[in-house]
C-alpha cells in the first residue's frame, strides 16, 4: 500500500487520563497499572491545572466539529474528586465558543457520593461503569488494594447514578471465567438498567524475563518471547460467548438494548461508519494523553516507542499530523496477511486490533489476529440476520423488525414438524383456531 502524506486532521479523539494510571481498586487482570514504570521518578500522578488548561484549548480547537467530546479515563479519574471536575467544566464553557462540550468518563464507579453524581447529572456527564458480571464473576478478579471484593461498593455506586438519573453504560471485560457465563452477564447487564453494553476480550502477552522496572504487558511487534495471561480468553471462548448473547438480543432486544459490537457489525455490513476504531478499517485517529501531557499513538501502545510528544511543546493537532502517527493508523488496513485480504468477513472486523495481531497464518504469515477464529464463528452465525436487518434498514424500516421475523420463521418451522388439527389453537399465539389463523 502507498503511504499518503499526513495532514493535520480536522477530528480526533483524545483519552485523557488525568492520574495516569494510579487506581484505588487492584484488578488482576489490568493491562495500565504497571504504566508508573514508565515514570518512576514521578511521586504525584496528577495533570496539574496549567496543563490542563492547555490541553481543554487546544483539543477544543483542532476540533472542526460542532460537538467535542472529552473521555476522561484512567486508572481511576474520580480520585481527583469534584472540585477538580468542576473547574474543567469552567475551562471547558471558557473556551468552547460555539461549539457544545459533551463528557464522558469512565469509572469503576466505587468513589462516587450524592454531591459528585449531582453535579454529573447537572452538568451532563455519560458515565460509563466497569463491571463484569454479577457478584461471583466480578469480584474473581476486580478487587481493591488489599484483595478484597468490590461489587458491593460498584452497585452502590450504581444506584447513586440511578438515584440522580445520570446516564451510564457498562463496560466488560470478557475474561476466561466470566466468558463461560454470557446470558448471566448479558442479563445481570439489564437487570441493573444498563441499556448500551460494551463488552471488551481481555488479550495480553506477558513477557518473560523482564525485571522490575520492565513493562511486562507486550504489543504485538514485541520479538522477545512472551505468553497469554492465564486470564485472557480463548478466541473459541469469545466467538461462543458473543453468539449466545446475540441469540437472545436479535430475538428479544433489538431497539431496546444496544450492544456496542452487534451495532457496529450492522454499520460494517451496511456499509456505514462503524465508529469504533477495531473494526474499522483505519485507526490512528484516537490517542491517549498522560497525566504529564505526554501524548501516545493509542490507549493500547502506551509504550516509548509510540509517544508523540508533550502538549507543553506542540500542539495536538500536529503530534496527530505527524508521519509516525499516520503510519501507525495506515498499517491497520496496509499490514494485513494474505489471507485476511481473501477472507469474506474482512469488510466486519478489518483485521481486528492490532495489539492483537501476534499470530502467524497456516502459511507462516505474521499478524494474524489472535481473535480471528472467534470473529469468524460469530461473523458466520450472525449473517443471515445482519442481511435481514440491512435490508429493513435500507427500505428505511427498523432493523427491530427482525424479531417478528425471526418468530414467523421458527413458528413456521413447528408447523412443519407436527400435525396441527384444523380445531386446535394456532401454535403462533394468536389463540385462534389454526383454520382462521396459519391453517388458512
Amino acid at each position: 500500500m502507498d503511504f499518503q502524506i499526513p495532514v493535520k486532521p480536522s477530528a480526533f479523539q483524545i483519552m485523557l487520563k488525568p492520574v495516569g494510571p494510579i487506581c484505588n481498586l487492584d484488578c488482576t487482570y489490568c493491562y495500565y497499572l504497571e504504566k508508573t514504570k514508565l515514570y518512576p521518578e514521578k511521586g504525584k500522578f496528577r495533570l496539574e491545572e496549567d496543563l490542563l488548561e492547555i490541553f481543554i484549548k487546544d483539543y477544543i480547537e483542532s476540533q472542526d466539529l460542532p460537538v467535542v467530546t472529552f473521555v476522561w479515563q484512567g486508572g481511576e479519574p474520580a480520585m481527583l474528586g469534584i472540585d477538580y471536575f468542576r473547574k474543567a467544566v469552567e475551562l471547558q464553557k471558557k473556551y468552547a465558543g460555539k461549539k457544545r462540550i459533551d463528557n464522558c468518563l469512565q469509572t469503576n464507579a466505587t468513589l462516587f457520593d450524592d454531591e459528585f453524581c449531582k453535579f454529573l447529572n447537572e452538568n451532563n456527564f455519560l458515565v460509563g461503569v466497569s463491571i463484569d458480571g454479577p457478584r461471583e464473576l466480578h469480584d474473581h478478579y476486580r478487587v481493591d488494594k488489599q484483595g478484597n471484593p468490590t461489587w458491593n461498593k460498584v452497585m452502590a455506586g450504581i444506584e447513586l447514578l440511578k438515584k440522580h438519573r445520570v446516564e451510564f453504560n457498562t463496560l466488560s471485560t470478557v475474561s476466561k471465567l466470566n466468558s463461560q457465563y454470557p446470558l448471566e452477564v448479558y442479563r445481570f447487564l439489564k437487570d441493573i438498567g444498563s441499556t448500551f453494553m460494551q463488552f471488551l476480550p481481555i488479550v495480553e502477552r506477558i513477557a518473560k524475563n523482564v525485571d522490575n522496572s520492565e513493562l511486562g504487558l507486550v504489543h504485538q511487534h514485541y520479538e522477545g518471547e512472551a505468553q497469554l495471561t492465564e486470564w485472557s480468553i480463548s478466541p473459541g471462548q469469545y466467538g461462543e460467548f458473543l453468539k449466545n448473547i446475540f441469540d437472545e438480543w436479535v430475538r428479544y432486544d433489538v431497539g431496546r438494548y444496544y450492544v456496542q459490537l452487534f451495532d457496529v457489525t450492522l454499520a460494517n455490513w451496511f456499509g456505514a461508519d462503524p465508529g469504533l476504531c477495531v473494526f474499522s478499517e483505519k485507526c490512528g485517529t484516537g490517542a491517549v494523553m498522560e497525566h504529564n501531557g505526554d501524548v501516545y499513538s493509542c490507549d493500547h501502545y502506551v509504550y516509548e516507542d509510540h509517544y508523540l510528544g508533550n502538549i507543553s511543546k506542540i500542539s495536538l493537532s500536529n503530534m496527530m499530523a505527524l508521519p509516525k502517527q499516520s503510519i501507525f493508523g495506515q498499517d491497520k488496513r496496509g499490514k494485513l496477511p494474505a489471507s485476511c485480504y481473501a477472507c469474506e468477513y474482512l469488510f466486519a472486523c478489518h483485521g481486528g486490533c492490532p495489539k492483537n495481531r501476534f499470530l502467524e497464518t497456516s502459511q507462516g504469515e505474521k499478524g494474524l489476529n489472535y481473535l480471528c477464529k472467534g470473529y469468524k464463528m460469530f461473523f458466520e452465525h450472525s449473517k443471515p440476520y445482519m442481511k435481514y436487518m440491512v435490508n429493513e434498514l435500507k427500505a428505511e424500516k427498523p432493523p427491530a423488525n427482525v424479531m417478528q421475523w425471526i418468530k414467523n420463521k421458527e413458528n413456521n418451522q413447528e408447523q412443519k414438524k407436527v400435525f396441527i388439527g384444523r380445531n386446535n389453537p394456532c401454535p403462533c399465539g394468536s389463540r385462534k383456531k389454526y383454520k382462521h389463523c396459519h391453517g388458512k
